[in-house]
């Protein structure tokens, strides 16, 4: 780490320090301050707007009749399917109707929203408030990349996503496999910490127990893949853009390589997987059908039985592989935070307060708690005291591997590319994974990525990019800390 990063390093925990510090010892924890305050504003309703599907249910059956019970105050939850949300965000910004109070934010959408005026700054609300200490504990992956723009507070990291990896333990420690798999290679089979060791382990136990089981399977479908590619690409050390120029680097030959990894690793994973989506791949590991898997929290969770009885999940395969699933990192070590989400209070809203003080509440170490252990929502962990708490960790015999999982995860992981316009980056990237899995050449891909990503950042403006890009890049999570 450079001088400069340790000073500003130095100089950002300070301020956070201070922060805490002259918030002085709270009297009472922040969910009881805010639902004192709210008490207040009593038969007010607030609208929220939350993910359209099993996310809503959060404030639909859990929170929202709760917070009614505590203040007297009205939840209104208008569910948005999640790639129109940003959008609807943003026409009822512009047309300034204050309709939205609340929002759910993915992180990678904040520099946009915030930079047009979307959302309301929070600071002077978390000092009212007293919740600076609180804010302290959210894990400091989650705080220090997900909840500020040029050092202004917009939002609280509110769901911990990560990618993990899956793996089947007993699989992996069957005395038979790990017998053959030395013989084979020279080394113990393991949960790989390398693609090359991914790689040999994949096609090892493709080829010893295909059609039944194959050595892994990903969701490959667009919108993930970019993701996983993003995670590899940092993994191996490439850039995505030139800092000083704003030129596009993601066609560099680490971005080749990683393209045509990923292709090649098809070849041991069950037939068709290219078209595999989040549901497939679930489906597949659930049945036993793969060994290895990388995905968001809730497929540990799942695979495990917890929350089985839920009719919420009825959509969920039942589990075959409940007690033989382990975890570890991803190979590389630097697992994509991949999306999440963020509370945040929009600035066209006519109750600020009112609004604010249910996302605090929301946001609370005592309330959040609970709100990531709900079977039914897709919210993961996102605070310190999520990874050690005494009821999540008995929730299922192998849940301390879980969380703790969860937490190293939490420590290496890496940002979302998050810029002006983000999505139209990532829309180029989309399309280059779809040519991808059909065929063509993975340099002219991202030869063609690369002049997309120059054209949208002429349009931005360079200039306005690149100090975006930079703000970005000195993020903790940006790139792995080597």
């Amino acid at each position: 780490m450079s001088l400069l990063k340790k000073l500003a390093w130095a100089g950002a925990f300070a301020g956070l320090a201070l922060g805490a510090w002259s918030s002085g010892a709270a009297a009472q924890s922040a969910d009881e301050i805010a639902a004192e305050a709210a008490k207040k504003y009593a038969g007010t309703e607030i609208t929220v707007v939350w993910e359209a599907g099993l996310q809503s249910l959060d404030p639909l059956n859990f929170s929202g009749p709760l917070w009614e019970k505590l203040t007297g105050m009205k939840v209104k939850v208008i569910e948005v399917p999640t790639e129109e949300m940003f959008t609807k965000i943003m026409q009822e910004y512009r047309a300034g109707t204050g309709a939205y109070d609340a929002l759910n934010v993915i992180p990678s959408w904040m520099p946009d929203l915030a930079k047009a005026g979307a959302l309301e700054p929070l600071d002077s609300y978390v000092d009212k408030y007293k919740y600076r200490d609180e804010l302290q504990e959210i894990a400091p992956t989650y705080r220090d990349n997900q909840m500020t723009v040029d050092g202004k507070i917009y939002g609280f990291p509110d769901d911990g996503d990560v990618f993990i990896m899956y793996y089947r333990k007993d699989v992996f420690a069957d005395p038979q496999n790990q017998a053959d798999f030395k013989a084979k290679f020279g080394y113990d089979l393991a949960p790989p910490t390398t693609w090359k060791q991914f790689d040999e382990i994949g096609q090892f136990l493709t080829d010893k127990f295909q059609p039944k089981m194959y050595g892994a399977a990903f969701f490959r479908q667009a919108p993930y893949a970019q993701l996983m590619f993003q995670e590899r690409f940092r993994n191996e050390g490439g850039k995505f853009f030139d800092p000083n120029t704003m030129k596009a680097t993601v066609n560099s030959d680490v971005g080749v390589k990683v393209l045509t990894d990923m292709r090649a690793e098809n070849k041991f994973m069950p037939p068709g997987v290219e078209t595999w989506g989040f549901v497939e791949n679930l489906a597949a590991f659930m049945a036993g059908q793969t060994a290895m898997t990388i995905s968001w929290p809730p497929y540990g969770r799942w695979a495990a039985g917890y929350g089985q009885d839920e009719k919420a999940l009825n959509w969920v395969p039942k589990t075959q592989i409940a007690g033989k699933v382990g975890y570890a990192l991803p190979p590389g070590g630097h697992p994509q935070l991949a999306l999440g989400f963020a509370l945040s209070v929009a600035s066209t809203s006519k109750h600020k307060d009112a609004a604010y003080l249910f996302i605090q509440w929301l946001n609370s170490k005592a309330i959040s708690t609970q709100r990531v252990q709900l079977p039914y929502t897709l919210r993961d962990p996102f605070r310190v005291s999520h990874y050690t708490d005494p009821t999540y960790l008995s929730r299922w015999p192998d849940a301390k591997d879980y969380l703790a999982t969860l937490k190293l995860a939490s420590e290496t992981g890496l940002l979302d590319l998050s810029i002006l316009q983000t999505d139209k980056y990532e829309e180029a990237l989309r399309q280059g994974i779809s040519a991808l899995w059909g065929g063509e050449d993975p340099k002219a891909i991202l030869d063609k990525i690369a002049a997309q990503w120059d054209a949208i950042t002429e349009k931005v403006g360079v200039d306005k990019q690149k100090a975006a890009y930079q703000g970005w890049a000195a993020k903790s999570g940006a790139y792995p800390q080597m």
